[in-house]
Parts: C-alpha cells; sequence; structure tokens
C-alpha cells in the first residue's frame, strides 16, 4: 500500500538515492532540504522530474520544521513515515574543533531529529500509527580515533531513538534505527574539519593521522571495490515495506566493524529490562519482545 514518507537532508547521499528509490516503489515522497530555490534548486527539480515533492526544511530551525511538515500534511492530508537523514560529519583531532563547531554538530545531527518528531508525532498519535526511521551509523556503537565528536552525536542517536521506541510501544508507532557503515556519499568530503588548526601540531605525528584517514577513505570510494550507498535506501524502503510491529529495533548496512556484535549484546541486556521492571515499566518493551527484537 503506498504511503506518504518525510525524508529530511534529501539534497544529495543516502537522502536523495532514498527519496527516490522510494518514489519508484510507488510511494509519495516528501524530501526536504534547505535552500531548495537556490543553491539546492537543480538538486530540487532532478527530485521533481522523477515524481518527487520538495518541501523547504530546516532541520535547525523550529519555525522552518513546523512549516515544513505542517505543508506536507496540509497537501498529503496525513504522514505514514518520518525518514530522520539530516545530517554533518565531523573529521579531525577532537581538541581543535570550537564549542561552536560541536554544537552545530549537535543542532543538525540530534537536535534536529528531536526538532522533527516533535513536529510530526503529534500526527502519528492521533492517527494511531506510524514509522519513524533514524538514520544513525555504525560510529555510533563503535568509536574510531579523530572521529568521536561524529560519533558522539550517533551515541546520542542509539538513546533517543531506544527511549521513543518505548515512550510510543503503547500508541502503534514503530521507531527503528538505520545504522550505515562508510559508503560514498558527501558526508567525508564535506565533514566539518577543526577551526583551531593550531591545536593539531601539538600531538606530533598523531596529529596528521585524520587526512591519511580521509585520504584511504576517498581511495576507498574511487576503487571498483567501493561499497554501493544504494544499500541503504533498500533497506529503508523493506522497513518502510514491513508491517507495523515487525521491524527490526536496530539494523546495520555495510561493514559493521563489529557494531552488529555490541547490538546483539546490548539488546540482550535491554531484554532483561531490569531497570524497566523496577519501575514497573515492562509492558513498554512487549511490543519489542514479540517481535524478537531490543
Amino acid at each position: 500500500m503506498p504511503k506518504n514518507i518525510l525524508i529530511t537532508g534529501a539534497s544529495s547521499g543516502f537522502g536523495r538515492d532514498t527519496a527516490q528509490t522510494l518514489a519508484r516503489a510507488g510511494h509519495r515522497v516528501f524530501a526536504s532540504m534547505r535552500d531548495s530555490a537556490g543553491r539546492n534548486r537543480p538538486h530540487a527539480d532532478a527530485l521533481r522530474a522523477r515524481g518527487v515533492h520538495v518541501i523547504e526544511l530546516d532541520v535547525t530551525d523550529d519555525a522552518s520544521v513546523e512549516r515544513g511538515v505542517a505543508l506536507v500534511l496540509e497537501n498529503a492530508g496525513r504522514l505514514d513515515v518520518l525518514i530522520n537523514n539530516a545530517g554533518i560529519g565531523s573529521a579531525g583531532v577532537s581538541e581543535a574543533f570550537t564549542t561552536k563547531q560541536v554544537q552545530a554538530l549537535f543542532d543538525v545531527n540530534v537536535f534536529g531529529i528531536q526538532r522533527t518528531l516533535r513536529a510530526v508525532l503529534p500526527a502519528f498519535r492521533k492517527q494511531g500509527e506510524g514509522l519513524v526511521v533514524n538514520i544513525g551509523s555504525i560510529l555510533g556503537r563503535v568509536t574510531f580515533p579523530f572521529f568521536g565528536l561524529y560519533g558522539a552525536s550517533k551515541f546520542a542517536i542509539e538513546a533517543l531513538t531506544d527511549s521513543y521506541r518505548y515512550e510510543l510501544s503503547t500508541l502503534g508507532v514503530d521507531v527503528v534505527l538505520v545504522q550505515p557503515s562508510h559508503y560514498p556519499t558527501n558526508i567525508f568530503a564535506s565533514a566539518q574539519r577543526p577551526a583551531d588548526a593550531v591545536r593539531a601540531p601539538g600531538y606530533g605525528e598523531a596529529g596528521a593521522i585524520p587526512d591519511k584517514m580521509v585520504e584511504t577513505l576517498m581511495a576507498l570510494f574511487a576503487s571498483d571495490q567501493a561499497p554501493n550507498p544504494h544499500d541503504v535506501a533498500d533497506a529503508i524502503v523493506q522497513l518502510v515495506e514491513q508491517a507495523n510491529g515487525t521491524r527490526p529495533a536496530r539494523w546495520v548496512v555495510g561493514q559493521s566493524f563489529g557494531a552488529d556484535a555490541l547490538n546483539a549484546q546490548a539488546a540482550s541486556v535491554q531484554a532483561q529490562a531490569q531497570a524497566l521492571e523496577s519501575l514497573g515499566l515492562t509492558y513498554l518493551a512487549e511490543t519489542k519482545r514479540r517481535s524478537g527484537t531490543a
């Protein structure tokens, strides 16, 4: 059955591919982005040419998010799926990033999700069903040096997603976290780099490691062995088309680097529900237990 879907950060990368893939699958897709009439106009026009509706929405601005979601609801009548894809990367010596940079990182990657959820969930709760797909990262489970600030934002999404999953479990709303691995998208090429560059030399040879890591990734992405970013769109389409209550809590896409093992361990701990039991809240986990997930 075709669904009405809103996806954030859809001008490029996973977001754009997912929007186009969902539209080809017969769904009505609202692809959101900033500056759709200016800098991102070529991306917006390309999506429209493929039958995708384009919505102006800046996840760092409360009013913009509220307007964008209201416009979707006005045009579609209802919303079935929210895909929180908007995000920015970060790579470098952690100390060399300014506080302002880290605030900007979290404003998109974490607070942006909270903004869209606050705008969309009243409609989901009213209709008694819906699906939230948050795009996290394997770096929300596995820590790589020099990617720690980006990873910290994705670690935050782990807790945010789990909490919303419990809180919405009795209201017919599924919440799923997709954890992509490294893929050739814009996120590395356009990643934040440290603004306080004078700090890195104090790390000696280690200070040069971030550039070498990025160079290695870029070389991989340009090679015949490059992973296919379309894997993520395919996974999201499968999630969208599954029945409510049967979806997994998490889905690693691509090379896991151990994230799948950590997911399994965390699921085992959560399944014991000791903290929930002590508070008399085990019923919030019952839906996911029945479907065999954490």
